[in-house]
Order: structure tokens, then sequence, then C-alpha cells
């Protein structure tokens, strides 16, 4: 009886061992989404160009070596709230209604958390939310005022007070303030639940006020400039970025140098004009990076600082990292600033995913992803199918080095708020692996007649709907020859059969993610004009 009681034993010592490790590949992996605002991916050490010797990146690079870095990840609409909007939704701009700034994203639309909580996480946001209504479908939320401030940040949280007269205000720079609360909350928090926090830093959004502790990085350091800083190649944009015979040149798209003499960040940074045009160009460019750069450092260490909590409090070997922006930044290609441009620059999304259970670290995906993915490739990982209404897809699979099938070829963009803000002429294109396509409308999407037009909109913003139309102009880049986009090959007929493919890929994609003019008929009509 003795080797039987012997193998009885340990044939059931042996089932617990299995049921355990059944249990533990079971148990779902916390979340943690750490998003910053402006960061393009040529800010990242980890995705080289002419930034990466810098370091500004340690500790995202780090990520990157021990997880995946995602070498394609495009914006959808390259500006914050409409951005946001489709992270959260899973959908393009048009099917969730944040087109622009003044969009905002009710409880009911805020389907990620919603989603995720029902498949039994805890949810959090803490940092930059900046789509207006309540972040109500969170457990937790503690959000900036609006666009936030970078010292002594306010917050909304909830209260006895309706939404969002409920504020706390914080000592210190926002970065740093932004990750104590998240610290705070994940060594706090009461719950046996998985979780899943979006931690969302206002840096390096403009005005780039940096921590004091960075004034030294770079201080010594020349910054290598872009290729077109100081010069445009000639063929370079089309009518509706540049006017016909260049006389929209001083007017489109906020500049470096002293291109535009209503908005160049010279003015801002208080360079004196007296400078020639190279010198005022060369010290603008300096003091918008090294401004810029030092709070990418800042945003950095305080990823550390969120690592390091999750190593403290045991939770690091059972936590899915993942590392983006809400879009890129144009630091000034093509003499420009801030985003909303088709260019590389400003549509290229930083994305690295960090998951301890990954089989082989350092890894690079070329998948064509985009923003709309986000929130489908989040429930995947969370075991939760993705909902219908949702137009992403999940990429999750690429975790365990498995290419999802037929996946898209191309991305799908589109900027509608026309001239407001930077003077960029509205936009819609694709980007696919090798070329890009861009259709420059020229006119705004809100008009008397559109549904979506508010009659606050000229008193509030002093921007007319119906002024300030361009010319319409279509421009292709070939992005293996001409990675930089210098050269507008879109009236070169060796390239007619591409212009070709990718306009019949435009009006497929237009229709299937509901994006065509059907709302705004005046649109609808230019496009139509000019389409040939």
């Amino acid at each position: 009886m003795k080797p039987f009681k012997a193998l009885l034993t340990a044939g059931l010592s042996l089932c617990c061992l299995l049921a355990s490790a059944v249990a533990a590949s079971d148990k779902k992996m916390n979340i943690l989404f750490i998003m910053s605002d402006d960061h393009a991916a040529h800010a990242v050490g980890a995705y080289g160009g002419r930034l990466a010797k810098l370091n500004p990146t340690p500790q995202i690079d780090a990520l990157a070596k021990q997880g995946i870095l995602f070498n394609n990840v495009f914006v959808t609409n390259s500006i914050c709230a409409p951005s946001r909007a489709s992270i959260l939704t899973g959908q393009y701009s048009q099917q969730n209604g944040v087109l622009d700034l003044t969009g905002a994203l009710p409880e009911k639309q805020q389907y990620l958390p919603q989603l995720m909580k029902n498949a039994g996480y805890q949810t959090a946001i803490i940092g930059k939310w900046h789509l207006k209504s309540e972040p109500a479908a969170f457990d937790y939320y503690q959000v900036l005022k609006l666009q936030g401030k970078y010292f002594n940040p306010e917050f909304r949280v909830r209260g006895d007070k309706s939404w969002p007269q409920n504020l706390t205000q914080y000592p210190g720079h926002s970065s740093d303030v932004i990750t104590d609360i998240s610290i705070d909350w994940l060594k706090n928090r009461k719950s046996d639940k998985p979780f899943f926090l979006m931690h969302q830093f206002k840096a390096p959004h403009y005005a780039f006020e940096y921590a004091p502790r960075y004034e030294d990085y770079l201080a010594d350091t020349e910054i290598p400039e872009p290729v077109d800083l100081h010069q445009w190649h000639p063929k370079f944009g089309s009518k509706a970025t540049r006017g016909e015979n260049d006389t929209l040149v001083d007017q489109i798209g906020s500049s470096i140098s002293k291109r535009n003499p209503r908005r160049n960040l010279g003015q801002d940074f208080n360079i004196s004009p007296e400078l020639n045009d190279v010198a005022y160009t060369k010290a603008t460019y300096q003091q918008y990076l090294k401004a810029y750069l030092r709070c990418v450092r800042g945003i950095d260490d305080n990823i550390s600082r969120l690592i390091q909590t999750l190593k403290d409090t045991g939770q690091y070997e059972n936590t899915i990292v993942i590392y983006t922006a809400d879009q890129g930044m144009m630091l000034g290609e093509h003499d420009y600033q801030d985003k909303r441009w088709m260019f590389e620059p400003s549509i290229k999304m930083p994305f690295v995913v960090f998951d301890p259970r990954m089989q082989s670290a350092g890894q690079r995906s070329d998948l064509i992803i985009n923003n709309t993915d986000f929130a489908p490739t989040i429930l995947d990982i969370a075991g939760v199918k993705t909902p219908e209404y949702m137009q992403g897809r999940s990429f999750a699979s690429t975790l365990n080095n498995i290419t999802p099938a037929n996946w898209r070829t191309a991305s799908y963009y589109r900027y509608w708020s026309h001239r407001k803000y930077h003077d960029v002429p509205a936009h819609f294109g694709l980007r696919s692996q090798h070329y890009k396509l861009i259709y420059y409308y020229g006119a705004n999407f809100l008009q008397p007649s559109a549904p979506f037009y508010q009659p606050g909109w000229v008193k509030k913003t002093g921007q007319n709907p119906n002024q300030a139309k361009t010319p319409t102009a279509w421009e292709l880049y070939d992005l293996t020859k001409d990675p930089n986009e210098l050269v507008n090959q879109y009236n070169n007929p060796d390239y007619a059969q591409v212009v070709a493919e990718l306009k019949h890929e435009l009006l497929r994609q237009r229709e299937k993610y509901q994006e065509t003019d059907v709302n705004f008929p005046h649109l609808d009509k230019i496009i139509k004009k000019h389409w040939h």
C-alpha cells in the first residue's frame, strides 16, 4: 500500500501543479498604457534618426529592447482631442464625432474603459484628458483642467460637486505630479482585480516648459537640423501649400524661420528680429528642440519611476506596459512646427510594448497600424472580442510573432480644421508602405448648413467658416527613395499607375470607414470636382 499511497500523493501533487500553472496562464495581465502629448517617434532614441544620438529616451529605449517596437503606427487625425477619441472608441473621427478640438466624448462613447471594466478590470485615467465630458466610465480619474498647466497643475476629480467643478491643485511640474498621482494609485488601490491605467502626460506639448533640473541637458550640444529647415526643395509641396507662384509661402504653416510673419516660433522665443534669416532660424530651432527634448527627458525619467513602482509592488512580471503618444510633431522639417500635417513627423506615433511573457525580446514590426487599432488590441489582450462598432482591428497577435491575416496595406488620414491655429489646409490621404498620397481640398467643414456647424463658432474663435479657402491640389511622395518627403511626384508620369491605385484604395477606405462627405455637401462638391 505504501508505494500506492506515494504514487497517489505524487499524482495529486502533479495535478495541483498543473492546475496552478493553468490558473497562472489564465490570470489577466495588468495593462499600463502610457501616453505623451506630441511626442514624435523620431524623438525616441529607439527609432533612430537625427536625434537618436542625443539619448532623449533611455527608459523607453530599454522597454523596446525588452519588448517590441512598431515602426509604422500612424494617427488618423493629428490633433489632440480627435486622436484621443479614436483611441478610446476604436473609430475614425467622423464616426465618433470628434473632428476637431471642440469635440467632446460623452460617457456612453467611452467604450474602452467600459469594456475593460466589464472584463473585470479596475480602470483609471490620470493626466491629460482633453475631451470635455467627464471621464465617468473610469472607476477613478484625476485629469488636467482642459489643456493643463506645466507648473502647479489643477486636476478635475470626483467629488460632491458636479463635473467639472471639483478641482485639486498640486505643486510641481506636471510630468512629476501626474506620475506621483499614478504611483500613489498603484500603491494604494483597494482591489484584487487586474488594473488598466491610462497614464497620460501633458508634455512635450507647446509651450515646452521643462522642469528646471533639465537646464543642463543639451546645454552645450548643437542639435542636428532637418535637411530642409532653411530652404525647401524646388519640387516640395504644391499650390495647395505654397500657393500659385508661391503666393502662400508666407501664410501656410507656422514656421521656425521668419517665413510666416504672423506665427513663427522665433517670436514666441523672443529671438531678435535683427538677426539675418539664417541666424534667426538657427537660434529659434536650437531653443525649440532643446526645450522640447528636455520635456521628453522628463517624461522618460518619470516612466522609470513608474517601472520601479511596478517592481516594488510585485506587479512588474504581471503587467504589460505600452508607450505611445497622441500624435507626432513637426520638429523643423519643411520649416514647420506643430502637427496637423500628413507628413511623417506629424502622423507617426511611437508605439512600444513590453510584455514580460514574450519569448523573444527586441522585436520590430512593420505592420501598418493606426490609432483606431489601439482599443481592439488592448481589449484582445484582456480577452475581449472587438465589438462590431469599432472600426480598428487588434494586432495583439504580433506579440507572439503572428502577423494578423488580411491586414490593411495603407492607413487613412484626415485633418478637418482648415487653417485654424497653425494655418494648415484641410486634407486627407493614404500612407502605404512605400508611398503617401495627400489631397488638399482647402475648405472648412464648418458651414451654416452643415450638421456639425456651431452658431457660436465665429464669436468663439474669430474664424469665419467660409473664409480663407486655399487651392486644391494633390501631393505624392515616394517614401523609399525620398524618406524626407522633399519631392512631390504627383505629376510625374512615371508614378501614374501608383497614383491610380492609391486613389482607388483611398475611395474604398473612405466608404468603408464612413469618411465620405455626405454630411458636408459643400466639401463633397469640391472634392469630386478636383478628384482627377
